[in-house]
């Protein structure tokens, strides 16, 4: 059984996670969100080791804490990404559009695409891309643990905003529809911020896909 530890950091509250395997003690950090060493610490103290770094999207709030983590990793875990994102990554995330500078941290080497198979462990972690937030956005399903890391997708009774370079509303309620509903009810989704909620639970009451 895998073990999931969640942060909330940064300026915009953004949920960062370390998904772990506790038999290998080897860890991943998923949107390593602002203060990396807070991150870096948890895993230490647990005697894990982070092995990669899995970006959702390219948005400065879910890579600012990518260098702290790398930095203090031995070695350096590599970074993926969806290549439709690496604009995000070139430009800081965009954290000008928001009077922040940021270090985007180590450059992504790994290009993630719909329907690959990542793996921590014996565990398949599935790529789903689900543009619309921004047109790389990718989530990781993780069948085993009925678990979903779905970044700025979807939230409990709401949506990601499309209202900075490459989001689109029609998009991202088609990626919902069949990237998230396809996706047995108990699934639990968590988000890039705030609490976590299910499949159901948002197929049955988020206003937006009424």
């Amino acid at each position: 059984m895998l073990e999931i530890l969640k942060f909330t950091l940064g300026p915009a509250a953004t949920n960062a996670y370390l998904l772990a395997n506790p038999e290998t003690n080897e860890a991943i950090s998923i949107d390593p969100a602002w203060d990396g060493h807070i991150i870096l610490h948890a895993a230490k103290s647990r005697g894990w080791r982070i092995t990669n770094i899995w970006l959702t999207h390219g948005h400065f709030d879910h890579l600012g804490g990518g260098a702290a983590v790398a930095d203090g990793s031995s070695p350096p875990p590599p970074v993926s990404l969806h290549p439709d994102d690496y604009w995000w990554w070139r430009n800081e995330g965009g954290a000008s559009f928001f009077g922040l500078r940021i270090d985007p941290g180590p450059e992504p080497t790994i290009d993630l695409f719909h329907g690959m198979k990542m793996y921590l462990g014996g565990h398949e972690i599935e790529v789903r891309h689900a543009p619309g937030h921004t047109k790389g956005h990718v989530m990781f399903y993780v069948p085993s643990e009925k678990v979903c890391f779905c970044g700025d997708v979807i939230f409990q009774g709401s949506i990601g905003r499309v209202d900075l370079p490459g989001g689109d509303m029609d998009t991202l309620i088609a990626s919902i529809r069949a990237q998230v509903l396809t996706l047995p009810d108990d699934t639990r989704l968590l988000s890039g911020h705030g609490p976590e909620t299910t499949v159901g639970q948002e197929r049955l009451f988020n206003p937006f896909l009424q």
